[in-house]
């Protein structure tokens, strides 16, 4: 007989309309402290000093990009950017492991989470979350938005998650590529994870939905943070991991909206989440000390970090099992984080890089069509791993920064931001947050307080005041100084002791740029594709 466990109300849409049936207790929307008792009870987390839930994700410390697909079906398809990032399976593959999942749930505990996606109540998408692990729907509690009773009541998914972690592929038989899958129907509105702990592709699953659906509506989903100074400027900040996208919105000076995933519509920017995700290796407390108190908190959940289990004292510079320990916590653990989600329309936009290779400028004015092409780009770079003393910069490009849930071609995307940027009159940077002086190995990471300084300084309008010159390679605008920031700084070249070796590395950086645009080049106007670098 199926028992349900109910503190708060819950749809009138029930689980067999999923295709879940027997199943043994139906834990709908929890509270945090209960699923604190249900993660320790059924051993799938430790309790840290001072509260945090400590949990190992096995295998996959991260996301898998290769194991995520998308069901090729005719509503879709033709919508859909096919190729590495949107991998096609079949329909038939996707119910038979529907079929198989459901089977395997029966005779056990699952836990319910009614949530929303979206801000915005305009654009919002209603989700609901169902896991095999207590911990991971209190992921989905941190990291959505909480409907309010009433709107529990009558609570009715228009998107549904069903995430299964003891559940597994068969890659012979399945067309996967192994034994762990995210299957993303945008027919059924329907994900399946399967095979892997990492509890991030709940949240980048639901991040797919909502970049394949909201263009549809004109709004564009970005893979950004965003904050508002005192007078309800709002800045966005672009970047991949690494590059400090939440380490710089979390400035206690302006008020956070969000960390990781928003909208620009109409009404202006919102947030898709109720929480953050953020790294936390060798997090400090004198350079990020909001996201630090985070990890001192009752309700975030710590996955892979380091703890000693005798006197639970965590070790946030543990690196054995993963560098990328994580830290998800409601957004209201961020004391200058607004409750409502929400802003105005963005004043700035910030693109963030981790220029590795010790190029690119530390701050520097784009104009539109340079700004659309170093977003189509994507451009990080990451240290790859030391071989025989010899350290090698790699370059990583992914489109719109945030390929990997771009459900539908960059070019949409591009197209959106285009004429949101032309329409508010937005004011466009690129800032470096990785070395300078050299490449890694050579030369240093440029400082984060100069880093905050450069961008505060762009934010209040101060650069707008100070002269610039053109970069002769990026053909970006560098200024020439910048209040509480060294000069010397300001323009790379001269910060290498080899002038020559700069500007070989800059040509061979300013090619990985070119070669890499080659792939948008017929889907983007004459002008944004001589925005790019010159090459030799």
């Amino acid at each position: 007989m199926v028992q349900e466990c109910s503190p708060r109300p819950h749809s009138p849409v029930d689980l067999d309309t999923h295709n879940l049936r027997n199943l043994k207790i139906m834990n709908w929307n929890l509270p945090t402290p209960s699923l604190y008792e249900e993660s320790l009870k059924r051993n799938e987390a430790i309790m840290a000093h001072l509260g945090p839930l400590v949990v190992r994700t096995g295998q996959f410390t991260g996301r898998s990009p290769n194991d995520k697909f998308i069901v090729d079906e005719p509503t879709s398809r033709g919508c859909v950017w096919w190729g590495d990032v949107n991998r096609p399976i079949s329909e038939e593959r996707f119910e038979e492991l529907h079929r198989r999942m459901a089977s395997y749930l029966q005779g056990k505990d699952v836990f319910v989470q009614d949530c929303y996606a979206g801000a915005d109540p305009d654009y919002r998408l209603s989700v609901r979350i169902i896991t095999q692990y207590a911990w991971h729907s209190l992921f989905a509690r941190n990291m959505f938005i909480i409907p309010s009773q009433d709107e529990l009541a009558t609570f009715e998914p228009e998107f549904v998650v069903i995430d299964c972690p003891g559940f597994h592929a068969f890659p012979e038989v399945d067309k996967t590529n192994s034994d762990a899958f995210i299957l993303v129907n945008f027919a059924k509105k329907l994900v399946l994870i399967g095979g892997t702990e990492y509890a991030g592709e709940i949240k980048k699953s639901v991040f797919t939905a909502m970049n394949y659906f909201l263009p549809f509506e004109d709004v564009l989903p970005m893979h950004c943070s965003a904050n508002y100074g005192a007078e309800g400027d709002v800045a966005l900040f672009f970047g991949l991991s690494g590059t400090g996208k939440t380490t710089l919105s979390a400035d206690k000076s302006r008020t956070l909206i969000g960390d990781d995933e928003h909208g620009w519509s109409k009404n202006g920017v919102f947030n898709f989440e109720g929480g953050c995700y953020a790294k936390v290796i060798k997090l400090s407390p004198e350079a990020e000390p909001e996201i630090y108190q985070t990890t001192r908190r009752f309700g975030t959940i710590l996955e892979n970090v380091g703890i000693d289990v005798d006197n639970r004292r965590l070790d946030l510079d543990d690196a054995s099992l993963t560098e990328n320990t994580r830290a998800a916590y409601p957004i209201s653990h961020i004391p200058n984080a607004t409750r409502t989600g929400m802003g105005d329309h963005p004043q700035n936009i910030i693109l963030l890089t981790a220029d590795a290779f010790g190029i690119l400028p530390p701050i520097s004015r784009l104009n539109a069509d340079q700004t659309m092409y170093h977003f189509i780009s994507g451009y990080t770079a990451k240290v790859a791993g030391t071989e025989r003393g010899v350290t090698e910069p790699k370059a990583t490009f992914s489109a719109c920064f945030g390929a990997p849930f771009m459900a539908q071609h960059p070019a949409v995307y591009a197209d959106l931001l285009g004429s949101l940027i032309d329409q508010h009159n937005v004011k466009c940077w690129l800032v470096n947050t990785g070395w300078t002086g050299g490449s890694f190995g050579v030369g240093e990471r440029i400082k984060l307080a100069y880093t905050r300084a450069m961008v505060n300084a762009a934010l209040s309008g101060k650069l707008d005041q100070v002269e610039y010159i053109q970069d002769p390679i990026f053909g970006v605008q560098v200024p020439t100084s910048c209040p509480e920031v060294p000069e010397s700084i300001l323009q790379p070249r001269h910060t290498w002791q080899d002038s020559e070796a700069y500007d070989r590395q800059a040509q061979k950086l300013a090619k990985m740029f070119s070669d890499n645009f080659t792939q948008f080049a017929d889907q983007v106007s004459g002008p944004i594709k001589d925005s790019g670098p010159r090459t030799n």
